[in-house]
């Protein structure tokens, strides 16, 4: 066949994903060459907006996914985070990568050890209203401030002072190189990751065997499982990345677990669910929408609703 079409934002960060999908494709005995074919996604070219003030949704895909439909590329990578829980018909998450750090970072002006050596008042600088939530339940006397732009322009500008600390996706720093930056992670229990951090999703036209054959020996089972959990849970809560909404599942000891919890963006309430189901014969989607319905008699539906009351928030996925 000819060159294989690879599908990517133009970021550092996107690159290194597309190039790493390239590489293990190119890797496969017979594997066909590959041809990068960089897009410009609205999430790419509004970065003088707050995420969450910018109506739509799938900032980060749908030019990706329109060229995957149009056959202008012929499979389509993403950060799996920012793939939308219904996906456009006529397209299939062909692959789910094996799952990096899903920690949350802190990156810090000065030497510190824990978020806790933060001092009082400090600016903190991150895009999600998830880190703002939790961050803010953690440390109310911490101010949120808006931080756009890829990875390295994030450090840079913490590196200029315009922060007293950022907080980045690890999974993003490790593939970059760039973990000497990181101060310290934010733990899992306390600081849920969004739904899928971590995981690269690839992405092919729904019947296209040619492109699928190349993408099977990628697929990581655990994580897919894993991944399929959150995903669920995040489409029937309703909200997107831009809802304070954290969940990370894995499997331990034969189980398949997911963890999530829900947070006012002040920080003042928090909600936490939890469940498991053995993993050989794992539901994960049943799994996720029995935490997501956890949640909900919890209460989660009226935190969600209170944020889209005081705040317009992204639709997303």
């Amino acid at each position: 066949m000819s060159a294989l079409r690879i599908g990517t934002r133009g970021s550092a960060l996107a690159l290194w994903q597309a190039r790493y999908v390239a590489e293990l494709i190119g890797a496969q005995p017979g594997g066909p060459s590959v041809e990068l074919v960089p897009i410009k996604t609205e999430g790419d070219l509004r970065t003088d907006v707050p995420l969450s003030q910018l109506a739509g949704r799938a900032f980060f895909t749908k030019e990706i996914d329109r060229a995957l439909l149009a056959g202008e590329i012929d499979i389509a990578v993403h950060s799996l985070k920012d793939l939308s829980t219904v996906l456009e018909a006529g397209i299939s998450l062909a692959a789910v990568l094996r799952r990096e750090d899903a920690r949350d970072a802190l990156l810090a002006a000065r030497p510190i050890g824990s978020l806790g050596d933060l001092p009082r008042g400090a600016r903190v600088g991150t895009s999600s209203l998830r880190r703002r939530a939790f961050l803010a339940h953690a440390r109310p006397d911490i101010v949120p401030l808006e931080l756009r732009g890829n990875v390295p322009t994030r450090i840079e500008k913490l590196q200029r002072g315009e922060y007293d600390a950022i907080v980045l996706a690890t999974a993003g720093l490790n593939r970059l190189g760039l973990q000497r930056h990181i101060a310290a992670h934010l733990s899992a229990a306390e600081f849920p990751p969004a739904v899928s951090q971590g995981a690269i999703g690839v992405c092919a036209r729904e019947g296209d065997a040619s492109a699928a054959r190349w993408l099977h020996a990628l697929d990581h089972g655990p994580t897919r499982l894993a991944t399929a959990a959150e995903r669920a849970l995040l489409r029937r809560i309703e909200g997107g990345c831009q809802v304070p909404l954290g969940a990370l599942a894995g499997i331990a000891a034969g189980r398949l677990s997911l963890q999530a919890a829900v947070c006012a963006l002040d920080g003042s309430q928090r909600l936490d669910a939890t469940a498991a189901v053995e993993a050989g014969s794992a539901d994960p989607v049943g799994l996720g929408e029995r935490v997501a319905q956890q949640l909900q008699a919890l209460g989660a539906s009226a935190i969600i609703e209170r944020q889209r009351a005081v705040q317009p928030m992204a639709e997303l996925p």
